[in-house]
């Protein structure tokens, strides 16, 4: 005989859970609405960012097979300013340059920044260690030509401190001759880059876990043994990311190179960013600057995906 109000509990307890499918309720057709709901509040936004990135960048695709200087309409050249750019004169210290900020940008700023953040990561005061050079971060690519054109510059600031101290190049022209002008603007961007690499690598110092460093310790590593064995694998994937940015922002060097000395003297410090504005806002030949432009970007896509593939293998290499 069942106890009185039993019913009502099992009554209670058949009922459907809060969140629960009810039966003969179609899962699939519930979660379908919320993606297409999702899909419909994000279309706009997604819209605006595709036609904003996009369509300049297919405008200049189709301009680069063109001659057109902002007047006259463009004309349909095919692939003749290609065939300029590559017979330019001036291409060759284009790309020398280029590779020397990228090969300069690339060890200097990285290595410099791994190297504060070791020194500084654990110690007491360690943030005030790393402030200076985070400052220069706040500066931008102009700022920055600016000031090191003032410190570099014929009888500037750098030529005084050396006269003053009785060191070599007292007297040189660090920006009217090459490679003194393309190495002395890498060393400013190393200046301005290398404090925002160290803040980068004591993020991903403070992410690696105790155990593996506690462990090699005990093993008896220590220095430069548990850095090569164990910090630095540990570091590698936000090492893959540090460099990247550091390859992209080389090969589109511009701001830097055009404030402090426009690419000059006779265009021996110019870059292919800096080949591009010249060819297209100051001649006003914006068919060739396109080309130059697509080149320039091809250039970078193409490295940046070889240098992230090649990661990508070392690492399933190491797995």
């Amino acid at each position: 005989m069942s106890a009185p109000g039993a019913p009502a509990v099992a009554a209670a307890g058949a009922r459907q859970a809060p969140g629960a499918t009810a039966p003969g309720a179609r899962p699939g057709r519930r979660r379908g609405r919320g993606n297409w709901t999702a899909i419909g509040f994000l279309s706009p936004a997604a819209l605006v960012v595709a036609l904003l990135l996009y369509l300049p960048f297919l405008y200049t695709v189709v301009l680069s097979f063109t001659k057109y200087d902002g007047l006259s309409s463009p004309q349909w050249v095919a692939l003749d300013n290609f065939r300029k750019f590559f017979s330019d004169p001036a291409l060759g210290s284009s790309v020398r340059n280029t590779l020397m900020w990228v090969v300069g940008t690339t060890v200097l700023p990285v290595g410099l920044g791994l190297l504060i953040a070791l020194l500084s990561f654990g110690i007491r005061g360690g943030s005030g260690f790393r402030l200076p050079f985070m400052l220069p971060y706040a500066l931008s690519g102009a700022g920055l030509g600016v000031i090191w054109g003032f410190i570099l510059q014929d009888g500037g600031a750098a030529n005084d401190v050396l006269g003053a101290l009785h060191l070599p190049g007292a007297h040189t022209d660090f920006l009217q001759h090459w490679p003194y002008n393309t190495i002395s603007m890498i060393v400013a961007w190393t200046w301005q880059q290398t404090g925002v690499n160290a803040l980068l690598f004591m993020v991903g110092l403070q992410s690696i876990p105790k155990e593996p460093l506690e462990a090699a310790r005990l093993d008896g590593a220590g220095g430069f043994r548990l850095f090569r064995s164990i910090t630095w694998p540990l570091l590698a994937p936000l090492t893959t990311v540090v460099v990247g940015l550091a390859l992209v922002a080389s090969l589109k060097t511009f701001d830097i190179v055009w404030v402090t000395t426009q690419g000059g003297p006779g265009r021996s410090s110019e870059t292919l960013a800096v080949t591009m504005y010249r060819d297209a806002f100051v001649s006003g030949d914006y068919g060739y600057g396109s080309a130059v432009a697509l080149v320039l970007t091809l250039t970078t896509a193409a490295v940046t995906l070889a240098y992230l593939r090649r990661q990508v293998k070392t690492r399933e290499g190491l797995g």
